[in-house]
């Protein structure tokens, strides 16, 4: 298994539970290494009860919404209690067919062998970061919003941050608190809703939502969203496109607030970057000290290189949820995201990835047991 954040974690409790035996690789040198390392003031949009993984809540004192350091620790909790059996600083360079078996090459020569699978990366390993014309002029900083840790070193800056996803609307808002001068630019937009409806985290409303048809689905978030500005006011960004990859809308009012307040100013999409700042698309220029790209991630699937079919956002095309169309037995957890949020799905297809691979092994006549990659230097 390739991954020990949470989709890692949660199929390795799910295939002990099953009695196949396992070995999750990590690239960092500890469990949940990405999360360890996401900026200090991060707060999950979606609620605890909602969040824990399989065979085990959050404890009691966490709060509703828990911070990056209470999900690190819940984490770290998770991986004693079950005993997963982690190999940290093994970093997965590429994934591909050995006759009847995966070869799995690790950095610094190690390779392994399995019979099965299991891709459990998720998308924060793999930050977007678009070309920008003329980025090679500017003369400041241009950061990922996978690279931000904490606003106080931006105090006094001015500061443009691109995108109006979560990750945008909270370091927006912490800049801001902390004395930047905040731009954010938005070319497509965004759905806001708010985090809670009558006390009720919107997630738990979005895990009722979520069995319906997409095009319902869609139909009952703008409902939400118009409820929201007949209360608050319309929201001051420009209404999101048509995108059917953009399964999770921006979560709570701290960037459209910051907006209407005017503790954030709001620009349109970026035409170029200038040697002291940034050209917007109205053909108007300014200057920025940093530019903090917040432009999303995309599927961390590059170590399967060609050898398996992607859907149309990125992810290793599936059948059955988890089952790669291309090799069944291949699968993918952690890949599967919406308004129940992204780590119930991790639950829910952890589980179903452990049942289906114990029946492949069972139907094959195969003991479980024999399923335990085997590491051999070549």
């Amino acid at each position: 298994m390739i991954g020990a954040g949470p989709a890692g974690l949660a199929s390795s409790r799910e295939l002990t539970r099953a009695g196949v035996r396992h070995l999750v690789l990590e690239r960092g040198d500890t469990i949940g290494h990405t999360w360890v390392h996401l900026y200090d003031g991060l707060v999950l949009h979606t609620g605890k009860h909602l969040s824990a993984l399989p065979g085990m809540p959050f404890p009691s004192s966490t709060p509703l919404f828990p911070s990056r350091d209470d999900f690190v620790e819940y984490l770290r909790l998770y991986t004693k209690r079950f005993a997963v059996p982690v190999q940290t600083g093994s970093h997965v360079e590429s994934v591909a067919r050995d006759g009847d078996h995966w070869g799995v090459a690790l950095r610094g020569g190690v390779h392994l062998r399995s019979r099965i699978v299991i891709v459990a990366t998720g998308i924060v390993s793999n930050p977007h970061a678009p070309e920008i014309p003329q980025q090679q002029k500017f003369t400041g900083r241009i950061i990922h919003s996978v690279e931000y840790r904490r606003p106080q070193p931006f105090a006094g800056q001015r500061v443009l941050v691109v995108g109006a996803g979560n990750s945008s609307g909270e370091i927006c808002a912490e800049l801001a608190e902390a004395g930047a001068q905040v731009t954010v630019a938005v070319r497509s937009g965004a759905r806001v809703v708010p985090r809670q409806l009558l006390g009720i985290p919107v997630q738990y409303i979005g895990a009722v939502l979520d069995t319906l048809p997409a095009p319902v689905l869609r139909r009952a978030m703008r409902v939400t969203s118009a409820m929201s500005a007949r209360f608050r006011g319309a929201s001051p960004l420009p209404p999101p496109t048509d995108n059917p990859c953009a399964a999770v809308p921006l979560i709570g009012f701290h960037l459209t607030d910051g907006i209407r307040s005017g503790r954030i100013q709001l620009r349109g999409g970026l035409q170029e970057f200038t040697p002291q700042g940034v050209r917007f698309l109205d053909g108007s220029d300014e200057p920025f000290e940093t530019v903090i790209l917040a432009t999303g991630y995309r599927a961390a699937v590059g170590m399967l290189g060609s050898s398996v079919a992607l859907d149309r956002c990125g992810f290793g095309a599936r059948t059955k949820r988890v089952i790669s169309v291309d090799r069944p037995d291949l699968y993918f957890v952690g890949h599967n995201y919406g308004p129940a949020g992204g780590l119930r799905n991790i639950s829910r297809d952890a589980r179903l990835a452990a049942r289906l691979i114990a029946e492949r092994l069972r139907d094959s006549g195969q003991t479980k047991t024999e399923k335990q990659p085997r590491p051999s230097e070549r």
